[in-house]
């Protein structure tokens, strides 16, 4: 886990308790459905953070005879919970809190206090945002947000990103939400406000829960990252073709597997020390390349 990823959970987790609070209490005073969709959802997000954080000291136990390879993948289990919590602890909940509120067509009360709040949510999550771009731009500076989406195996900064931009948009509806009411003093916008805020969440918590799922199915090295390792290995004078490689992403560190041809040595115990020459050269240089695991092998012409 980099320093940035870290400080974008801990940027995440202040910003939505501080929020949470907030929100309850202006639920209290308005009695507004979607301000009460919205206080849920900032509570959904900071035990989702604390989970972040139980996933991550999990994913760092070292080797053991049970999991030789370690526990690096854990935190991609804990992401899913995360985005399955998202969908119903904050999603269908306010769907289920907005259907209440068209059936029971409950005033707004102090509508401008809704407001307010709304206001000052909107610059901590946006604070909160710019703590996981920094993050993203840090690992992926040139890419697009969306293609960083697809393609990053960080599942834990990839779930606080995504939290942070629906925490966003669904503030954008609940505000033209409240707003609504006041101006056409209807309370049924307040509580579409409210389903508005919950598709949203359920839509992209199930975007986060089909990359994180991939994730724990076993993805490639990133393409950039994959590129390189087989760039560096063709390079190498000792090979004489690569026959097949695999790159396999476990938490934040890469399993490599080689199967390559080999120049003529004269001896097996020579052959074996290039192999190893090759795969410290290899691991000397791409860091986060745990275990190499390399086949020697001959191409039939």
């Amino acid at each position: 886990m980099s320093a940035e990823s870290s400080k974008a959970i801990f940027y995440a987790l202040a910003a939505n308790a501080g929020i949470a609070i907030i929100k309850f209490a202006a639920t209290a005073l308005t009695g507004s459905g979607a301000m009460f969709a919205e206080a849920i959802h900032s509570s959904a997000d900071c035990g989702n953070q604390l989970l972040l954080l139980f996933g991550l000291r999990q994913s760092r136990k070292p080797p053991s005879p049970l999991h030789p390879m370690g526990s690096g993948r854990a935190i991609n289990f804990y992401s899913l919970l995360v985005a399955l919590l998202l969908f119903f602890v904050g999603g269908a909940f306010s769907v289920y809190e907005g259907i209440h509120r068209l059936i029971a067509r409950e005033p707004l009360q102090h509508a401008y206090v809704a407001i307010a709040v709304l206001g000052i949510s909107v610059v901590l999550e946006t604070l909160s945002l710019i703590g996981a771009l920094r993050a993203i731009r840090a690992g992926a500076p040139t890419k697009s947000l969306w293609r960083w989406f697809r393609e990053t195996r960080e599942s834990d900064l990839l779930v606080v990103a995504g939290e942070d931009i629906a925490a966003l948009a669904g503030l954008a509806i609940a505000f033209a939400a409240v707003l609504l009411t006041v101006v056409t003093g209807n309370p049924v916008w307040d509580a579409l406000g409210s389903i508005g805020v919950g598709l949203l969440l359920m839509t992209i918590a199930g975007l986060i829960a089909r990359e994180v799922k991939s994730m724990i199915v076993g993805e490639s090295a990133s393409p950039e990252m994959r590129g390189e390792i087989e760039t560096f290995l063709r390079a190498r004078g000792e090979i004489r073709s690569i026959i097949n490689l695999i790159t396999l992403q476990w938490g934040k560190e890469i399993v490599v597997a080689v199967q390559a041809e080999m120049i003529y040595y004269a001896e097996s115990r020579a052959m074996v020390a290039a192999i190893n020459v090759i795969e410290a050269d290899l691991q000397a240089k791409f860091p986060q390349v745990r275990w190499v695991f390399f086949e020697p092998d001959f191409v039939v012409r």
